[in-house]
């Protein structure tokens, strides 16, 4: 029995209130909640922290807050100097590249020194005269923390809706201003879901409510502007509490639709614009497993469907009648292609596909069913459909970004085959991105299964294991992690990191069975999937040269580090259970790792919506599988590696307590001397602070911790 492990059992709660002396680590005070299910017992010591208002809990977040300030004192230069680097390559004055809807440009742009947008328009051309639509910085001025959700013009050009979330708890409150007067109207509406769409009269709009306790949006409302909230016609209320619901406008502008989704679940209904006191048509009624999205052209409906189809397929419907046996193929079928959305044209068909984990983009002329692809040359890419607001247009935005190339808006003329680059984003202090080197390789697992694995690092970098590496991953709820630009990143590759971003199981990127292998009873993939890809990164082997007789060795376990955030931070607790002696350290992000107490709990928000993707522990087997992998409930004593905790005390996704228990219970049960730190910020939530400069001090602080135990303050 530890040090730490002997206070708690001796009374630290009666003597120090839940919080230790503050030169030591913090010692939670035991307060055994004791749970009985399907025969088997489990003992929570520390549910109590579960309380947000209590004192005693404030009091040992802050005992947490201050222990982390005192271990990172010897960072404080290391992370004023992050932060320094990685605001220096910010463009301070900045701006979006303007996009065309109903006869004014659309952009959004950054003050010198400003945290947030200032969204904006100009009518017709670029020369006319800007007009500011909403100004985020100004909204924000003086607040902990501030977000713009959702805004939507009316088809008049004269009317603005739009949501903001003060708090951090994705609870937004839908405001109107006046675009010709400047005036905001009065009507506040609160503890909506963030989005909103006009009808198409100018005065009427749909929102979602949200339960403020579930956090689930369930309820779509109707509100006349300059009437009374009190008024609003419920429309619709879900009675499943599996699913979410929004709202959203066809990009056509002729219909309103309600989205009704679950996991493995979906409903659409929709009502013409234009008339908005109408009833709601719906398209197909919900089927189990069956996931679909609507979007309209002329007299058809162009469906997105998992219909017989595990990786999807488009299909074409008249409007008229939508019933699905005058369903037909809109375009060629490839099963092994992986559908992850499309884009509606006038003469064309746009559509965004996954193929060997990385997207591409396919074209197909409407007219003439000809197609073709966009051509990518670099190993690890992404290429998605930008902004295009417009349908009569042969003129596709797409957005493209690697891990050498920053985020990068394209032009292409779907017509001539010609791609324009219309902006890369500016990279200040001398970046070069032929400096790095990236790779794409596949990693075998112990099931034989080929897992990708995206690389970047500066040219120079020794592959012979001396290097540090972090590795990432999510691996959950279907979510694709993309390789992707990161100005902050270079950071740590400047200073010899290598960073390698691993697919595994439980994301889409390989297609749907990616997903289905990684959920529910194939949780234990995407963990093992992990840990194959850290034993690959710490091995050595040939290297790739054939005239090179030396071995190649990406990192070794004691320069490994890994990271993943909310899903990914209960992947990182799963794999420090499984395989401590992996890793020098642990950053867990916003962790969801008590999964067994949360799941068991449908108050708790989003855990009712979850349960196809780590099942019901209301149903024995699904209860025994999560048990076996829950990180809080598998904590044990045996040595962890470096950890760095951090979370948000307004998290809406993953509440607070669950890292603060897991921290608490991994003090008191580990027998090494490894730093374990918890961080909580006082005024945030699951995404951490809000701003393009605050959020900045979240990076230096996971950066500083990495490089401190490497010895490197510099």
């Amino acid at each position: 029995m530890n040090f730490l492990q002997r206070a708690a059992l001796t009374g630290a709660g009666a003597a120090l209130t839940g919080v230790a002396l503050a030169q030591s680590a913090p010692v939670a005070a035991i307060k055994p909640k004791v749970f009985t299910d399907f025969g088997i017992t489990r003992t929570d010591n520390y549910y109590w922290l579960n309380q947000p208002t209590n004192p005693e809990v404030l009091k040992y977040l802050t005992a947490e807050n201050a222990y982390y300030d005192k271990q990172m004192a010897g960072t404080k230069t290391l992370q004023q100097k992050l932060v320094a680097e990685i605001k220096g390559r910010i463009k301070q004055e900045d701006a979006t590249v303007a996009y065309r809807d109903n006869g004014y440009l659309y952009y959004s742009r950054f003050d010198f020194g400003g945290e947030y947008p200032i969204y904006c328009r100009k009518k017709g051309s670029s020369v006319e005269i800007e007009e500011v639509i909403l100004n985020a910085d100004e909204l924000g001025a003086g607040r902990p923390y501030y977000q713009i959700g959702d805004w939507a013009v009316s088809d008049n050009n004269q009317l603005l809706a739009y949501t903001a979330d003060t708090v951090s708890r994705r609870l937004y409150t839908l405001r109107f201003k006046n675009l010709v007067t400047g005036m905001l109207y009065p009507e506040r509406i609160a503890n909506t879901g963030g989005e909103v769409v006009w009808a198409a009269d100018n005065k009427t709009v749909f929102y979602t409510k949200k339960d403020v306790n579930t956090l689930l949006p369930y309820q779509v409302y109707r509100h006349t502007l300059g009437t009374d909230p009190k008024g609003d016609v419920l429309i619709h209320e879900e009675r499943d509490n599996t699913f979410n619901v929004g709202v959203t406008r066809s990009k056509s502008k002729k219909f309103i639709g309600i989205v009704l989704t679950s996991s493995l679940s979906s409903e659409y209904r929709y009502l013409d614009a234009a008339t908005p006191t109408g009833q709601f048509k719906t398209f197909l009624r919900r089927e189990k497993d069956h996931l679909y999205t609507v979007e309209h052209l002329d007299d058809k409906f162009y469906v997105r469907s998992n219909w017989q189809a595990p990786n999807y397929r488009l299909m074409v419907t008249p409007v008229a009648n939508t019933a699905k046996a005058t369903w037909r193929d809109a375009i060629t079928r490839h099963p092994e292609i992986f559908l992850d959305n499309f884009e509606l044209f006038r003469d064309y068909l746009v559509l965004n596909e996954r193929k060997g984990g990385l997207r591409q983009l396919r074209v197909v002329s409407l007219k003439d069913k000809q197609e073709h692809y966009l051509p990518f040359d670099e190993p690890a890419y992404t290429a998605t459909v930008g902004i295009n607001a417009e349908m009569d247009t042969p003129l596709l935005r797409y957005n493209y970004t690697s891990l050498t190339t920053p985020a990068s808006t394209f032009e292409y003329d779907m017509s001539t085959r010609t791609s324009t680059l219309l902006k890369e984003q500016p990279v200040q202090g001398g970046f070069n991105k032929r400096d790095y080197v990236t790779e794409r390789i596949f990693v075998k697992s112990r099931d034989n299964v080929f897992i990708p694995m995206s690389i970047v690092y500066k040219k120079g970098t020794k592959l012979d294991g001396t290097a540090p590496l972090l590795q990432y991953a999510y691996g959950s709820y279907g979510f694709s992690q993309d390789p992707t630009f990161s100005a902050a990143r270079l950071s740590l590759l400047n200073r010899g990191f290598i960073y390698a971003l691993c697919n595994i199981r439980g994301g889409q990127e390989m297609g749907r069975q990616w997903f289905e292998n990684g959920r529910m009873l194939n949780k234990i993939n995407s963990f093992n999937d992990f840990i194959d890809c850290s034993l690959y990164l710490t091995t050595k082997r040939d290297a790739k040269v054939a005239t090179d007789k030396t071995k190649q060795q990406y990192t070794s376990t004691d320069k490994l580090f890994a990271m993943g955030g909310s899903a990914g931070g209960l992947l990182m607790g799963a794999v420090m259970n499984m395989r401590p002696d992996l890793y020098k350290g642990v950053i867990a992000a916003v962790p969801f790792v008590d999964v067994v107490t949360t799941m068991s709990d449908p108050s708790i928000p989003l855990t009712t919506s979850e349960y196809d993707q780590w099942g019901n522990p209301a149903d024995e087997e699904y209860f025994n599988y999560m048990l076996s992998y829950s990180p809080y409930d598998n904590v044990t004593a045996q040595a962890y590696p470096n950890v760095l905790v951090t979370t948000g005390l307004h998290d809406s996704q993953v509440q607070y307590y669950e890292p603060a228990k897991w921290v608490a219970k991994l003090r008191a049960l580990k027998t090494d001397k490894n730093q374990l730190l918890l961080h909580t910020d006082m005024s945030a939530g699951h995404g951490g602070a809000s701003g393009r400069f605050k959020s900045i001090n979240d990076t230096a602080r996971q950066y500083a911790f990495m490089l401190q135990l490497l010895g490197k303050n510099l």
